[in-house]
């Protein structure tokens, strides 16, 4: 028998919740139901374009999936990270499985507040750590824990964006650790989870706006596990090649390489170059877009009661853990001891 598709509730209509919407639109397991945003136009824009209910209260939202007749069964945080705690508490006191965009607050101590309660009513939270579905990094991780390289040595985590974002927005972003390199940490953890020290060096390169507000534009951090094994992460805030994400997989009997995609195979060479590629992707949406859908259907499981590999909530507590060790050890110069 089919099972009907789960009805969601969007909060927040900016780049990433518009993503979201277009993920949900185009997945014959969910509908959107209704969009949330105080900038109600952009919560009626998507609302009229995708046949939803549209409110600029978020309370209003999450209201619309209890009682007799209940018109969402889930709710997909993308708004603002300052928002994500009390959007988090308000969905699971009302029953709604959560998606929620990272980090769940710039604060170890705001979700550590709310842990207890998470843990307590069990209603499912997930974390949008949506790398962890890349068809490519999936299949390294798998290959990586079915022994095929032998016992994993050293990981190796590029990740460069393509160009710095707004001064205005490195001002509330909490930082690169926090910001860009969460993603990173949660890679690191999704290929090797007992990380016990956190070693990071950061340089302002060339971004005013980092300079401006005290952050790093480029970084390098080494995390080390229980079991020896060595993990480094090396981040830039602009790559002239574009969208740069690889990952090199080490161990004992061999090693696993992810490279990025490209737009085309097709190669040239002239007497300027041999074999010239075109560059990588300017743009996340490009690099992960199925790991966009494949991070909502697994959700959906969530959501369903079926088992899942959504990224939790202690999944989200764990990478801003180790995003403030590394902020602390750039800043001090000292390696971090950490208790995941």
């Amino acid at each position: 028998m089919t099972q009907q598709p789960i009805r969601f509730g969007l909060i927040g209509t900016g780049r990433i919740g518009q993503v979201h919407a277009a993920s949900i639109a185009a997945s014959p397991n969910a509908a959107l139901a209704w969009v949330a945003d105080p900038f109600v136009d952009g919560a009626n824009a998507l609302a009229e374009r995708y046949g939803a209910t549209a409110t600029a209260d978020a309370t209003e939202l999450i209201a619309a999936g209890t009682g007799a007749a209940p018109e969402i069964d889930a709710v997909l945080i993308a708004s603002p990270t300052p928002t994500h705690v009390d959007l988090i508490e308000a969905s699971v006191r009302a029953g709604l499985p959560v998606l929620c965009e990272k980090p769940i607050d710039l604060d170890i101590a705001r979700v550590d507040a709310l842990r207890p309660l998470v843990a307590e009513l069990g209603v499912p939270v997930a974390l949008g750590f949506n790398r962890r579905f890349d068809p490519n990094h999936a299949s390294a991780r798998a290959r990586v824990a079915a022994g095929e390289i032998g016992a994993l040595e050293q990981l190796i985590i590029i990740s460069r964006d393509p160009a710095a974002p707004p001064a205005d927005y490195i001002a509330v972003s909490g930082g690169i650790f926090r910001d860009m390199t969460i993603h990173d940490f949660d890679m690191a953890r999704f290929f090797a989870p007992d990380i016990v020290s956190v070693s990071a060096t950061g340089t302002r390169a060339f971004d005013p706006g980092a300079r401006e507000h005290g952050d790093f534009d480029t970084a390098v951090v080494t995390l080390e596990t229980s079991a020896g094994a060595v993990i480094t992460i090396v981040n830039s805030r602009h790559s002239a090649v574009g969208y740069d994400q690889r990952i090199e997989a080490f161990g004992s009997g061999g090693m696993l390489q992810v490279g990025n995609p490209l737009s085309n195979t097709v190669s040239v060479s002239t007497a300027a170059a041999v074999e010239a590629r075109p560059a990588y992707p300017e743009f996340f949406l490009e690099r992960y877009a199925a790991a966009y859908a494949a991070e909502l259907e697994e959700f959906v499981k969530l959501a369903r009661g079926e088992a899942s590999t959504s990224p939790t909530f202690e999944d989200g507590r764990a990478a801003l853990i180790l995003a403030d060790a590394a902020q602390r050890s750039a800043v001090e110069g000292v390696a971090v001891a950490v208790a995941l």
